[in-house]
């Protein structure tokens, strides 16, 4: 253990960092912290231990400032805190790694951390230079330019852990930091939190494994159902005491006992399997034993799980009880028990019981329909087992810890009543009580006959656990270690050992340069080559048919007409881009355009005028404003408050006028129409604004923070976004890119028409998904937009010059829009596959 800072903690001289005074915390009426006082230390590291759903992640929550207490006092360097939030945690120097890191997927690397480090991090330098070394100091080597989404569980971890150095705090709060991590990266991130308590940070460090507080920590804090059950120096305290603290009752073994006779019986086997990651894999699981997979993180062994899973194809063999399976077969008979629960384990939207059954719904059937009772009854009795710690079973899923939401994912596995079980790291983030349920129903689960195979980077795990470990390497199965063989020390060595390794450090990937070819094609801009693409052909095609398609005319008519068009969808684009949608933005058009009908007309002063924009953009902004409003804190869905926007808007506009009247002035019409060439210059004028919008989102703080809530709302918060104002700000952004749009509708119709407008919403969203903007949010571009908005127009000109029929308009605009979707779809599945 490091014995730094202990004498002066001893002493009790130190002056204390952050005092934690009579903590409460309440979930509706659920106490999830109780009376809960603590001192942290400068110079120390402060373990935090306790089962899964204990409190601990509450309590680090209420510190960085995330949740407020209902009770209790916080001071920092001696002085109150009346509420901290993320911004007051940052500015007195409190980082916090997240258990499950919030990271945002959708933006790079260098945009991940340029969102979430203040400004006085970069101080002048180049941001680039000053991103790598904030990398370099976790052994990180990936590309800038890089999506977060490519990056590895662990690598995730080491960018979150990257984020809370890069701030040089004086608390840093470390929550399971080493969860997904192998043994190099566990070995760097000890020694940086050496470095920065030598310094005098304090650090609080969350974890599961006693072997990591006996080799990191001074002092350790036990909580256990909200409360503090025990403090002491981790010199003082014993592993036992330790885990009766946690568990609250003694433990008779860390693991239950293995099969006493060897079988001849084989349960399941693979031969010759070979892959893009795997070759000539081959091994056997012998009746009643479980089988451990290990090696350095990164040489092949959650690919060997998700084949064994049926998850991905391979060549060879692959046997269930004397049965050869093919790839449909193996999915449907094995349980797959994911590493990353939060992307496959657990699904989101659904509650704990939801979560439990949904693979295992026929087996509650009774005559094809569910019974309730049968399911709630075998729910609760696997939940027992494991026991799983849930306000209710239909709470939602994230409500619940991470460890409780793992137990859920195992629970899934066992009632489905699979042919075999593949855990991948099935005692992440688990802690030591749960742990032990887990262990225990894995081995009889193998007793009973079902294969358990386990991949764990944890030798002590597989040790303790399993009967028979093989051994990976660059995809290749190095040795296969059985019975007394099946050691700690024998695993790694034969992990570290192998000629065939690959130096496979979690902080790497394994292209770490690519050329600004790929880049570009993994960008929000790409959609937009084979786009502008397609309207220059479409063009030409058109021009054989008729030779005026491509008159000086022609053109400036479709230029005009998607500039409407163009501002309408750019403002659509923001609101997609959030993650949310505008329905509005149609009937807002056209009661703008109604609006301006009473002011801007031949008759009327300049002042009069003047005012008349005015007025559109003051209605615009309302409008926004409402919308977010109504999103954030009235709890509406983007479709219902914009929808119920619609209709308000819609009514309004014919409250004022009935029947088109209110003839807009000549000269405004003459001066908004201008133009250069073949171009209108309003045209030239919605390029030029699209240009601004681009380097807004990719090179300012303003545009990261759309991006960013759109792409992950829960991590843009954690990370300390002002989700509700940017969520507002946007949706105001979007009406005044509408007025814009309403300023070139009312001269191109040149009347007040309460009919007017409508279809610019479903019009705006066609040009957006032409353009390569995701319905989901976090990904999308203003030049995109702007490429659909010309192609849609030039689609419904073309029809007239080519003599077709009005029919023929929705016909080609629906085969755009389905043609575009899959391209996007297609795009996305061959990332997430890398």
């Amino acid at each position: 253990m490091a014995e730094l800072g202990v004498k002066e903690i001893e002493a009790g001289t130190g002056d204390v960092v952050i005092r934690l005074a009579g903590i409460y915390k309440y979930f509706s009426v659920v106490p999830a912290l109780s009376d809960v006082s603590v001192e942290f230390y400068p110079g120390e590291v402060h373990a935090i231990l306790g089962e899964n759903g204990a409190g601990k992640s509450t309590l680090m929550n209420i510190i960085s400032g995330i949740l407020q207490p209902t009770e209790g006092e916080i001071s920092f360097e001696g002085q109150p805190i009346h509420q901290m939030t993320p911004e007051v945690a940052k500015s007195h120097g409190i980082g916090i790694c997240f258990q499950h890191p919030a990271i945002l997927e959708d933006l790079s690397i260098l945009e991940n951390l340029r969102v979430a480090l203040p400004a006085s991090v970069f101080s002048g330098r180049p941001p680039q230079e000053v991103v790598q070394q904030v990398l370099d100091t976790v052994g990180l080597r990936v590309p800038l330019r890089m999506r977060a989404d490519s990056l590895t569980v662990a690598q995730k971890h080491l960018l979150e852990i990257a984020k809370a150095l890069a701030l040089k705090p004086k608390v840093l709060i470390l929550d399971e930091p080493t969860a997904s991590l192998d043994q190099e990266s566990t070995d760097m991130l000890f020694d940086r939190i050496r470095e920065i308590v030598g310094a005098g940070t304090s650090v609080i460090y969350i974890t599961h494994r006693l072997a990591e507080l006996r080799q990191i920590a001074h002092r350790v804090t036990v909580l256990r159902d909200g409360r503090v059950r025990g403090a002491e120096l981790v010199r003082n305290i014993s592993d036992a005491d330790l885990v009766s603290l946690i568990v609250g009752r003694t433990l008779k073994a860390a693991f239950p006992p293995k099969s006493q006779r060897a079988s001849e019986e084989i349960s399941f086997s693979i031969a010759g399997a070979n892959s893009k990651d795997l070759t000539d894999v081959s091994f056997d699981v012998p009746r009643g034993q479980i089988v451990g997979v290990a090696g350095v993180a990164g040489n092949g062994q959650p690919e060997l799980m998700r084949v064994l899973a049926g998850l991905q194809p391979t060549e060879g063999t692959i046997t269930l009880r004397g049965r050869v399976l093919n790839q449909h077969e193996l999915l449907r008979e094995a349980a797959f028990m994911p590493s990353d629960r939060h992307i496959e384990g657990v699904a989101s939207g659904l509650t704990v019981r939801e979560n439990a059954t949904f693979s295992a719904l026929e087996k509650f059937a009774v005559g094809g329909i569910i019974s309730r009772k049968k399911e709630l009854a075998q729910v609760e009795s696997i939940f027992g087992e494991l026991a799983v710690k849930t306000p209710s079973m239909e709470a939602p899923i994230l409500s619940l810890s991470g460890g409780n939401q793992q137990k859920v994912v195992m629970s899934r596995a066992l009632l489905s009543e699979p042919g075999l079980i593949i855990a991948d790291e099935p005692t992440q983030g688990v802690d030591v009580g749960a742990r032990f349920e887990i262990y225990r129903i894995l081995r009889e689960v193998s007793a009973s006959g079902t294969p358990v195979i386990v991949n764990s980077s944890d030798a002590v795990e597989l040790e303790g656990l399993c009967d028979k470990v093989v051994v990976m390497s660059r995809g290749h199965l190095v040795e296969t270690l059985v019975g007394n063989e099946v050691t700690e020390e024998r695993i790694v060595a034969a992990a570290v050992k192998a000629e065939t390794h690959g130096g496979g450090s979690a902080s790497r990937v394994k292209a770490a340069k690519t050329s600004w070819i790929a880049h570009f094609l993994q960008s929000d801009n790409a959609p937009a080559v084979p786009l502008a693409l397609v309207t220059v052909l479409l063009g030409l095609y058109v021009y054989g048919q008729n030779e005026n398609f491509l008159s000086v005319y022609n053109i400036y008519n479709i230029f005009l007409l998607a500039t409407a068009l163009g501002f309408i969808a750019m403002g659509q684009t923001v609101a997609l881009l959030m993650g949310g949608i505008d329905l509005s933005v149609g009937p807002l058009a056209g009661f703008l355009v109604v609006v301006a009908s009473f002011f801007i007309n031949d008759d009327k002063s300049a002042v009069m005028m003047l005012a008349g924009f005015l007025l559109m953009f003051a209605g615009a902004f309302i409008t926004g404003t409402i919308n977010g409003v109504l999103i954030r804190f009235a709890n509406f869905t983007s479709i219902a408050a914009t929808l119920a926007m619609y209709i308000a808007i819609q009514g309004l506009s014919f409250l004022l006028r009935d029947n088109p009247d209110g003839y807009i002035s000549s000269a405004v019409t003459d001066w908004v129409n201008w133009q250069w060439g073949p171009f209108p210059v309003a045209f030239l004028t919605l390029v030029a604004v699209a240009g601004v919008g681009e380097y807004i989102l990719r090179r300012t703080k303003a545009g990261w923070r759309l991006r960013a809530i759109g792409s992950d709302e829960h991590s843009s918060r954690r990370t300390g976004i002002r989700v509700d104002l940017t969520f507002i700000m946007g949706y105001i952004a979007c009406s005044l890119l509408t007025s814009l749009g309403a300023v070139m509708l009312m001269t191109q119709i040149g009347v007040g028409d309460p009919r007017q407008g409508i279809n610019y919403t479903l019009s705006s969203i066609t040009a957006v998904v032409l353009g390569g903007t995701s319905l989901t949010g976090g990904r999308g571009t203003f030049v995109g937009t702007i490429l659909g908005a010309v192609l849609l127009t030039e689609v419904l000109n073309a029809v007239t010059f080519l003599g077709l029929t009005q029919t023929y308009q929705y016909l080609f605009q629906g085969v755009l829009i389905v043609v575009a979707a899959l391209i996007y779809s297609t795009v996305r599945r061959r990332e997430v596959s890398r």
